[in-house]
């Protein structure tokens, strides 16, 4: 392919047009240099012979690297393109304008710099490996649209062998936001977490980190009970993987089965973290004043005007809607706090500090339409920011 083909403008005059497609010509990321080289003596400071010393301090002093490279202002942000967004497995190229778009948030909210890293296999052996041996590169893992179970265990492995922050944020970002905004409608409505009776419907990666996350944040696990596809996840089930085998254990003391209608009824609270559909007929059996969190994107499991028949409060995934439960209220701030205080893990008290930052920011401004901040609120990742490095030190 010529020059001249590769950049010719695209034939169709719809797709050129379509602001969507002008926004991401060309791609939402460049490299930057932050030192000037406008004189030889500039050159062989920024490059041979000067920066020999500081590689040879670095081979002296491995840590110096957060302070003398990029090291600690940038994070990676992998995936393995098997579970993007809503689009599913569509592969590592086809990823990247996400995983840009991951990056250029970094940098928005968190003055972070982050580099999109899209694999080219889905072995999990070989995403290990890789992700390993680009480490040194970077301050901090961020991963990103990769299926369950998959990521569970690559994510273990990762915070098992490296000294840095590994955050997989399909889990963890979800589970961070979905805390705090449950700690806000509990307050509105009247109720402590400790008090409430909760379904998540769905038992992939979001739905196992809400799960554990809410139990961290005060949600009696007794009073927990985790839906699939088939239904309530209990001990007695015999087609369970590792994963909700686990979620048995730690939930549903009272053995509840049946369908996702019976775990519902008399619930307090559903948080819809699948792609599924719920039945008006199910919302309806819950209790008064209930709290529902449909964060499918983009057709969330219970439609968010039926849901206001019968709930106090309503969140979605979605931006066209109030209390958007969005993963950038989260992650921006939880790197920058990890890298600030030279964490080498992300723990479940960092990512409750996260939580109750996020809370905190509309604790004086709650209504039913604003449990969480917005999207674009530049309060929320310097209050993030602060609590995870807080609790990072403690």
């Amino acid at each position: 392919m010529t020059t001249a083909q590769h950049n010719a403008e695209p034939t169709d005059t719809t797709l050129r047009d379509d602001p969507v497609f002008v926004r991401h010509k060309g791609g939402k990321l460049a490299v930057a240099a932050t030192v000037s080289l406008a004189s030889r003596e500039d050159l062989s400071i920024a490059y041979t012979p000067g920066v020999a010393r500081v590689c040879e301090a670095i081979a002296a002093d491995p840590p110096m690297a957060l302070d003398y490279t990029w090291v600690g202002h940038t994070v990676a942000v992998v995936t393995d393109g098997s579970a993007v967004l809503g689009l599913g497995n569509i592969g590592a190229r086809a990823a990247l304008p996400v995983m840009e778009g991951k990056a250029v948030l970094f940098k928005q909210f968190a003055g972070l710099d982050a580099v999109p890293i899209c694999l080219d296999t889905q072995d999990t052996d070989e995403i290990v490996a890789a992700v390993t041996a680009i480490a040194p590169s970077f301050g901090g893992i961020n991963l990103e649209d990769i299926a369950a179970p998959r990521c569970f265990e690559i994510e273990r492995r990762l915070v098992e062998t490296l000294p840095i922050p590994v955050f997989h944020d399909d889990q963890h970002g979800t589970a961070i936001v979905v805390l705090a905004a449950l700690r806000n409608a509990a307050r509105l409505t009247g109720r402590d977490l400790g008090s409430l009776r909760v379904v998540v419907c769905g038992a992939g990666a979001a739905g196992v980190a809400v799960t554990k996350m809410l139990i961290a944040g005060g949600v009696d696990s007794a009073e927990l009970v985790v839906c699939d596809s088939r239904g309530v996840i209990h001990s007695g089930r015999g087609d369970l993987n590792g994963s909700k085998s686990e979620l048995a254990a730690m939930t549903n003391a009272a053995g509840r089965t049946g369908s996702i209608a019976d775990a519902l009824a008399g619930a307090d609270v559903l948080i819809g973290v699948s792609n599924g559909h719920i039945d008006e007929e199910a919302v309806a059996r819950m209790a008064p004043d209930s709290i529902i969190f449909a964060l499918a994107n983009p057709t969330p499991e219970v439609d968010p005007a039926v849901a206001a028949r019968y709930a106090a409060v309503v969140a979605t995934g979605r931006s066209d809607y109030p209390n958007q439960i969005n993963n950038v209220l989260a992650f921006p701030g939880v790197f920058r706090g990890a890298l600030d205080a030279r964490a080498k893990r992300i723990t479940e008290k960092m990512k409750v500090a996260a939580a109750e930052a996020i809370a905190g920011v509309v604790a004086d401004d709650l209504r039913a339409d604003q449990i969480v901040p917005s999207a674009l609120d530049t309060r929320v990742a310097p209050a993030v920011a602060a609590a995870v490095a807080a609790a990072a030190n403690e």
